[in-house]
């Protein structure tokens, strides 16, 4: 009883270390503390780099969706940690000017998605929709109708002053007509042009310009003039949406242009979408939905989200995304292609867990690891795409990277298990065989099935197979092998020129009649006499005729009755 006593002490001290030794909770990594913790400060100094060069040099490294969710991680992981978090302000220019309060806040909204923002015009009516254009925030205090400060968003309560530069921007008037003293909050947007679209342009970066301008402490005319300003906030104006734009017009803004009543979520898409794909003259990341009577709430010097008004963004054009793990596909020409897996991510719908480098050459440059992040967009085909390594994990995991010289036209034609990468050849090999030779019902996972089973070990060995020896591979009965069978002896009955093109013989080889052996008695320079055969493709072409393996099955195709294998005496 006692020795069974001190072992389950034993057991559950142990545990007690191992789970004090190990980061764990709900998506928390699974890993040791100080691995999280070199992690956490490894990310943290990316995004330093990051913020400075967006502060400093007015530089956009990466785009605002990885910023953000960077971010996002670097916070998650940091709870996992237990350590609270540091508040990260919205990125603008940094400059050692005293920060000024903001005589209301700038109060960030809450973002839904498709079914929240459902949900919430349910419970409301009276409803403005308005574009959420991306630029940098601003407010602007106008006394008697001349402007006395131009405040940066910072953190929302206090920001920087901004005034000698924004004073300076022809978008933004230095006085308003009449001694109106007003606040009006707003966003200082590049201008993008006429043919601008959201849809297909995102990819411009458009606020980090106006971030680079604010940087500097004299922008030139020229910049100062690709500034625009839109103002979507009056707090101290009036209450109710129309005489509130009615209000900005008389004071030169076009807000009333980009703001519109909506009945329904229906007509909320619509212009969502209309936005979206259609010419603005401002990037935008989304809408905006608010209530069209402005509430006292609006001048609370909270912080919190308003309820009254909510932001409904535009899908992610870039996802971040950890890898799990890198595998090298050895194509049938020996062509290695690098297969990024990952955790899986959304991008517009669309679940991405993989994604293809083009070459190992490609692979090679990166370098990409698992527990690397990476930045991943969609294509024109919707095909994912890595778009650049956003964050290199500390860590390098080790992993088996092919030698490209081991991979060729002419290598794996038979199973080397001292090539790790020879088994993809091999059945990239006898898919397109297969598919050549018109084998109807047998794909990659049958081959798969002959490969382990060892009852295929090269690219015509099944020429050779009887119903024993395919029933013995697991998963095959004598009904499927009875099928395979028939298949097989059809498939020796495909032309000359089919059976060239199964065993990869280059383009070429069909600019000459005969049979096998007029084929291979050809010398490189008699190849590269033929029409559109070149040098390098005359050379191709000899080395597959003459090399030892291919030979070697010209000679088991013969022996198998094949047509145009056979010689004189055949």
């Amino acid at each position: 009883m006692c020795r069974h006593y001190y072992f389950i002490k034993y057991l559950l001290l142990a545990w007690m270390m191992l789970w004090s030794s190990v980061v764990q909770g709900a998506d928390c990594p699974i890993k040791p503390a100080e691995a999280l913790d070199a992690d956490i400060r490894s990310l943290n100094q990316q995004i330093s780099q990051w913020d400075d060069a967006y502060y400093q040099q007015g530089k956009s490294l990466v785009s605002d969706d990885i910023y953000d969710q960077a971010v996002a991680t670097l916070e998650h992981w940091r709870r996992c940690m237990g350590a609270s978090q540091p508040h990260r302000p919205e990125r603008e220019a940094v400059t050692t000017h005293e920060l000024l309060a903001h005589p209301y806040a700038q109060r960030g909204l809450e973002k839904r998605d498709n079914a929240g923002v459902q949900r919430w015009m349910q419970r409301r009516d009276d409803l403005w929709i308005q574009p959420k254009v991306d630029g940098v925030a601003i407010t602007l205090e106008y006394l008697d109708g001349r402007l006395v400060k131009a405040i940066s968003r910072g953190d929302g309560q206090h920001g920087q002053d901004w005034t000698p530069r924004v004073s300076q921007i022809s978008a933004v008037p230095n006085r308003l007509p009449g001694a109106i003293t007003a606040v009006l909050q707003g966003e200082l947007y590049w201008r993008a042009g006429s043919d601008y679209i959201q849809s297909r342009d995102g990819h411009r970066q458009l606020r980090g310009k106006v971030a680079g301008a604010m940087a500097q402490e004299a922008p030139d005319a020229k910049t100062l003039a690709r500034i625009g300003l839109f103002v979507w906030a009056w707090p101290n104006g009036p209450q109710t949406m129309e005489e509130h734009l009615a209000r900005l017009t008389e004071l030169g803004f076009d807000s009333a242009v980009y703001s519109h009543p909506v009945k329904d979520y229906s007509q909320a898409e619509q212009w969502r979408e209309r936005w979206f794909d259609q010419p603005l003259p401002f990037a935008t990341d989304g809408v905006v939905l608010k209530q069209a009577l402005i509430s006292t709430e609006a001048l609370s010097l909270d912080d919190a989200p308003p309820a009254w008004a909510l932001a409904w963004k535009y899908p992610a054009q870039q996802a971040l995304a950890t890898v799990r793990g890198i595998a090298f596909r050895v194509g049938r020409t020996g062509r290695i292609t690098p297969l990024v897996h990952l955790q899986p991510v959304t991008l517009e719908g669309r679940r991405i867990s993989r994604v293809s480098l083009g070459s190992l050459a490609q692979w090679q440059a990166l370098d990409i690891r698992a527990g690397d992040k990476v930045a991943v967009t969609l294509g024109g085909l919707t095909i994912p795409q890595l778009a650049r390594v956003v964050w290199t994990s500390p860590k390098r995991q080790s992993l088996w990277v092919p030698d490209g010289q081991d991979y060729h036209a002419l290598s794996c034609l038979t199973l080397n298990e001292a090539l790790p990468g020879c088994q993809d050849q091999l059945l990239a090999r006898l898919v397109w065989l297969g598919e050549t030779l018109e084998m109807k019902g047998i794909g990659e996972g049958t081959w798969k099935k002959l490969i382990k089973a060892d009852v295929v070990t090269d690219l015509i060995g099944w020429l050779q197979l009887d119903e024993q020896a395919l029933i013995a591979a697991p998963g095959i009965g004598a009904a499927t092998a009875n099928r395979l069978l028939a298949e097989f002896d059809a498939a020796r009955k495909q032309p000359f020129a089919n059976w060239l093109q199964a065993l990869g013989a280059p383009p070429g080889s069909d600019q000459t009649q005969g049979d096998w052996a007029s084929l291979a008695a050809l010398s490189a320079t008699q190849w590269q006499a033929l029409p559109n055969v070149g040098p390098v493709r005359s050379r191709a072409l000899d080395a597959f005729f003459t090399h030892s393996e291919i030979q070697r099955m010209a000679a088991a195709l013969e022996k198998a009755g094949v047509e145009g294998f056979l010689n004189d005496s055949g």
